[in-house]
């Protein structure tokens, strides 16, 4: 059972607490150790969950909640980006890479009580690839689409051709994936949270119930919005989703295969502004949250909290969206992008000690990493020359940054969208503000290509720099609105290339031709940190920031 906190972080609290208005309802938990709420662990997220379904998801507030509760079946070592075992114990392929055997767990039960098997490994992969309707909208099939390709009957031309192409079951615990050609996306993409595996039952109940809608006006599934059909394997079950107080609540799942939680009951608050999470876990209103402003780090680390750094794994750009303006379809418009920012300010102002430069898009942690891509240093009368040479002196620019939310890569982004406005104001260029919500409004306006220029990143998925270059540049998306068949061929080429040191000399390549095409400016990566009441046992942070909150619990 929970004790109290330490009378030091008490007082602190107390301190804090005076005057102090929080975003989110009251704590469900006093200092004291009441019975009732003294093993309930309170998170503060920085955005709304779009989905209780994970594989309708493809943004890192639904993943944070969802990785608790839905396994896949491969997985990372905890707080690393080491690939191994999740539902399976072991894997392999054939020597072609087209056919992954998975050796599943013995004794694994969903939440609902359906066992896992090979066979409802692969109820949940055809029911993937069969989707119809809006599901093949990229907003609910992102992942889908971006590991395995399209669907079985494909109703737009801008749909890729599937790859995948089905999964049998030879016995109760063996389940083989056949595609249709190798790809560096496996065995890494078997590890993403939106193949988390759903139990037969609540297959099933989600046949009966569709999304609606098309471009920005996408109505997700009842079930997905709501506790009580989805059901996976993890060591936490979904008990609630409080929408009118932004809680998402979770229970301890006692029959798990693995390690029993650390605590009973697990809680992911909504608060999107960074000063509120950090005045809550001040407060003792919540026990953690993530993406710590770098001028609160030291402040939080001198009053007792422990504030972990992970490993640097990610990348912000500023997108450029070609074919909504025909001036960003030229190349020196681009450059001219890209000398006006003065990235180093973004590094020095906004992120965490650590952080750094992009010079590409893919962090300098990832093989295939070039050191001889074409950079763009901060010359203001360099971006301006080029806008003149060009004709597009008088350029003007829709700016969308998104609102309401933070992201590893991007712990401020109203902060960052004034910092770059003003380098572009500063060589000539006129930019019309557009601030959107997260979650959905940025994330399909962006994706739908709605966009002049806007912000965004990625932390990776998997420890390949393909998950990085063939998220965005593999072909034609609407995002960035271009067309380069010999930019296209060259990831096809990597993709498929099953000697890993030629793969690795092609992704050089790759970033070196994407550099001097300039389909967006890389801007930086940086290590997020992450902060932990005092009184709190923390779990393994990981690069991927995909914490096991299994792992958590408090100090006696």
């Amino acid at each position: 059972m929970r004790i109290a906190r330490p009378k030091a972080a008490r007082i602190l609290a107390a301190a804090v607490a005076i005057g102090l208005v929080v975003s989110g309802c009251a704590s469900e938990r006093d200092d004291g150790d009441s019975e009732g709420d003294s093993d309930t662990f309170v998170f503060g997220n920085a955005g709304d969950p779009a989905s209780l379904d994970p594989g309708l998801a493809s943004d890192g507030e639904t993943f944070r909640i969802t990785h608790q509760v839905f396994e896949t079946l491969l997985t990372h070592e905890s707080g690393t980006a080491e690939l191994t075992g999740g539902l399976a114990e072991s894997w392999e392929s054939n020597p072609e890479g087209t056919q992954w055997t998975f050796h599943l767990r013995d004794g694994v039960k969903f939440h609902d009580g359906a066992d896992l098997t090979g066979e409802v490994v692969c109820q949940n992969f055809d029911r993937w690839y069969n989707w119809t309707g809006t599901y093949q909208n990229t907003t609910l099939s992102y992942y889908w689409q971006a590991v395995f390709g399209g669907f079985a009957h494909n109703e737009s031309e801008e749909t890729p051709e599937p790859n995948y192409v089905g999964c049998t079951a030879p016995d109760d615990l063996t389940a083989v994936i056949e595609v249709a050609h190798p790809s560096a996306n496996y065995p890494g993409g078997f590890s993403v949270e939106a193949f988390g595996i759903q139990s037969p039952n609540a297959i099933e109940a989600m046949a009966e119930d569709d999304p609606s809608g098309e471009g920005e006006n996408i109505t997700f599934p009842d079930y997905s919005q709501e506790a009580g059909v989805v059901s996976g394997t993890g060591p936490f079950e979904i008990s609630e989703w409080d929408k009118s107080n932004g809680e998402v609540t979770l229970k301890r799942f006692d029959d798990y295969w693995g390690d029993r939680a650390g605590v009973s009951t697990l809680v992911f608050r909504t608060i999107p502004e960074e000063d509120a999470r950090r005045q809550a876990l001040q407060a003792g209103d919540i026990d953690g949250y993530d993406l710590v402003a770098p001028a609160d780090v030291e402040t939080l680390e001198a009053d007792g909290f422990q504030v972990p750094v992970r490993d640097v794994f990610n990348i912000l750009y500023l997108g450029i969206t070609q074919d909504s303006d025909p001036a960003l379809e030229e190349l020196p418009v681009r450059q001219a992008l890209a000398y006006a920012l003065d990235r180093q300010n973004i590094v020095d102002t906004q992120l965490p000690e650590g952080g750094v430069v992009a010079t590409q898009f893919v962090p300098h942690t990832i093989e295939g990493y070039s050191e001889n891509v074409t950079t763009y240093e901060h010359d203001p009368e360099k971006a301006r020359e080029l806008l003149a040479q060009s004709g597009h002196e008088d350029l003007s620019l829709d700016f969308c940054y998104p609102t309401e939310v933070t992201r590893p890569y991007m712990p401020a982004p109203a902060d960052i969208y004034e910092l770059l406005r003003a380098d572009l104001e500063d060589v000539g260029i006129t930019v019309n503000p557009v601030p959107l919500k997260w979650n959905p409004d940025y994330t399909e306006t962006t994706r739908d290509g709605g966009c002049n220029v806007y912000l965004l990143g990625w932390t990776g998925d998997f420890n390949d720099a393909f998950n990085f270059l063939g998220t965005w540049f593999g072909s034609y998306q609407k995002e960035w609105g271009f067309r380069n068949e010999d930019l296209f061929d060259l990831m096809a080429q990597a993709e498929v290339e099953p000697d890993v040191d030629t793969r690795v000399g092609l992704y050089q390549q790759i970033n070196e031709m994407i550099m001097d095409f300039l389909p967006g400016v890389p801007i930086s990566s940086s290590p997020p940190s992450i902060a932990f009441a005092p009184d709190v046992n923390p779990p393994n942070v990981s690069p991927l920031t995909r914490e096991n909150y299994a792992e958590v619990s408090f100090k006696d």
